[in-house]
């Protein structure tokens, strides 16, 4: 059954999660992406990482322009299995918490909230002032998930890309994705099987 999910990326630092996102829904069958850059994104993906924004356009079935507020993810009447913005700047999740519909990428984050359909976030700023925290916290009251980027070290990761698959991971576990990004927390292994 195919899932529609609309991907969203802002202008924060960790533009690889997005592309490491969209990488791993183009390989799964069955899985239609719609994605929306804003421009500080495209910044972004330049200064930090070694791909360029039309590689990063080609990994997603459907492109839309910023601002097109006409685009069918601005409606809700258009079906998908929800939202993930990655990564998702204070700023961004500043205007989707206010409903400060002003480009696409917000109108679709919001118009996910509207539907009661699902809303992933991941937030990167560091250290967070209570601002930001007040922000994510009526988002959570709104119904998004806030994920920030926060390193798990119980796979015990070596690499960058251990980190950003363990992020990209745990995002898509919302989505009900199949992945084998990261091995799942099993539990102290301490010899003996337990009930």
């Amino acid at each position: 059954m195919l899932k529609r999910i609309v991907v969203g990326m802002s202008g924060a630092t960790g533009q690889i999660l997005g592309i490491r996102a969209l990488e791993v829904l183009r390989d799964i069958d069955d899985i239609e992406t719609h994605l929306v850059i804003t421009r500080a994104s495209e910044f972004t993906i330049s200064q930090e990482t070694e791909y360029d924004v039309d590689y990063v356009k080609s990994l997603a079935d459907y492109v839309y322009d910023i601002n097109d507020i006409g685009a069918r993810i601005a409606s809700g009447s258009f079906k998908t299995d929800g939202m993930i913005v990655i990564p998702c700047s204070i700023k961004t999740a500043s205007a989707i918490s206010n409903s400060y519909n002003d480009n696409l990428l917000i109108r679709a984050a919001d118009v996910t909230i509207k539907e009661k359909r699902r809303l992933v976030l991941v937030v990167r700023e560091s250290p967070f002032h209570v601002g930001h925290l007040e922000i994510m916290a009526k988002l959570g009251k709104m119904g998004a998930i806030v994920i920030p980027p926060i390193v798990a070290f119980y796979n015990k990761p070596k690499w960058v890309d251990d980190i950003v698959n363990h992020i990209v991971g745990r995002a898509l576990d919302f989505f009900d994705i199949p992945h084998s990004l990261y091995k799942p927390w099993m539990g102290y292994d301490s010899g003996r099987d337990h009930c």
